[in-house]
């Protein structure tokens, strides 16, 4: 049974229902709720809403942007992804005194418009590293945190994405497996300070039934000998369960949150993979969760349609050749996330209704 639409429908309804009008930076105005919770068991299916079709290769292509570390915007536009698109522009904008000085940049002294802007991140080196960049959002936060240290002055680059891999396979009962992008310091020079500011992930020994089902499951079949701890063992079957829960301070619940949901369940099997765990349960801490104003009509037709079953994640052989391959020892994982590309992760029996249009609030 597919849970999480529900859920994702029931939220919908709970923010009609229950939402009170208010004023925000865009000036669109929304509808909102604060506290609420989405809950997922990953073995019921991998978490993309079906009540309308999910454009998944932009998913895939935007975590990878975090979890390579990068804040500009020519990796996403390269791979066919725009959903950053309008903060970039918005920030050219407002960059006149910067623009003006060259006269390619502009068109007649005035802005060029979206096309014409992302033209020029394609193909002019220079104004890409101005104009792409958003500042020190998520993936500068994940993969170099800056901190300063006595003894490496004057600043350390702290990869918590790579951190919080070693700590799973060394303390994986710690209480501090966390990665936390809301960096104080920092919030002034991004774009838009994070939206889903951090995550925690929690592990669990699996019971020896739970390890057997889920290597019979994978093997097709199921096994009744008096070796079989002994076989998964060989075999290398995980021994531990791992979730993540991500916390959100805003939502924009039409457009925002099916991204969040599938990316955080993909982050979670990426983790999961790289230190051989199952996934468990991924949750959604939401606090201010809204509608804007101009998304009430798209939710309440989205409310009105029918689940289909989750589908499964597949990945290619090519990513478990990455995750398993060994060298002269294990490749760091901030060696290997540079390989990864967004074709890696497919979605088997996807079945969704059509896609609704929204527009995007900057």
């Amino acid at each position: 049974m597919n849970k999480i639409d529900k859920q994702y429908q029931d939220l919908l309804q709970d923010i009609l229902d229950n939402g009170v009008e208010k004023k925000d930076r865009t000036g669109t105005g929304t509808i909102s709720v604060f506290g609420r919770q989405i809950r997922h068991k990953m073995s019921e299916g991998f978490p993309l809403l079906t009540t309308k079709k999910m454009p998944w290769k932009s998913i895939v292509t935007e975590l990878l942007w975090f979890l390579r570390g990068d804040t500009n915007i020519k990796y996403l536009v390269d791979n066919g992804c725009h959903i950053w698109n309008g903060d970039a522009y918005k920030r050219y904008e407002n960059s006149y005194a910067a623009w003006v000085v060259n006269s390619s940049w502009s068109n007649n002294g005035e802005p060029w418009d979206m096309e014409n802007f992302i033209l020029l991140i394609k193909e002019d080196e220079r104004f890409c590293s101005i104009f792409g960049e958003l500042g020190p959002i998520y993936g500068k936060q994940w993969r170099k945190w800056e901190t300063y240290d006595n003894e490496k002055p004057p600043y350390l680059d702290v990869d918590q994405i790579q951190n919080l891999i070693n700590d799973l396979k060394t303390n994986p009962d710690s209480r501090r497996l966390m990665v936390n992008a809301w960096n104080v310091g920092e919030l002034h020079q991004m774009v838009l300070p994070p939206c889903h500011y951090g995550f925690q992930v929690y592990t669990r020994e699996l019971s020896e039934s739970e390890r057997f089902n889920w290597y019979g499951n994978r093997i097709g079949s199921h096994m009744h000998h008096d070796h079989i701890v002994q076989e998964m063992d060989q075999e290398n079957v995980p021994t531990r369960a791992i979730s993540l829960m991500w916390n959100q301070r805003s939502v924009d619940t039409f457009l925002g949150l099916p991204f969040n949901i599938a990316s955080y369940g993909l982050l979670l099997e990426i983790i999961a993979k790289e230190v051989n765990m199952i996934p468990d349960e991924l949750i959604g801490n939401l606090g201010d969760v809204h509608l804007y104003n101009n998304h009430i009509e798209q939710a309440k037709e989205q409310i009105g349609r029918e689940p289909f079953g989750l589908p499964k994640l597949w990945c290619l052989d090519e990513y478990h050749y990455l995750m398993d391959k060994e060298l002269v020892g294990p490749i760091p994982f901030n060696e290997k996330i540079e390989e990864f590309r967004s074709d890696f992760f497919t979605m088997h029996n996807y079945e969704s209704h059509p896609a609704i249009k929204a527009p995007l609030s900057n």
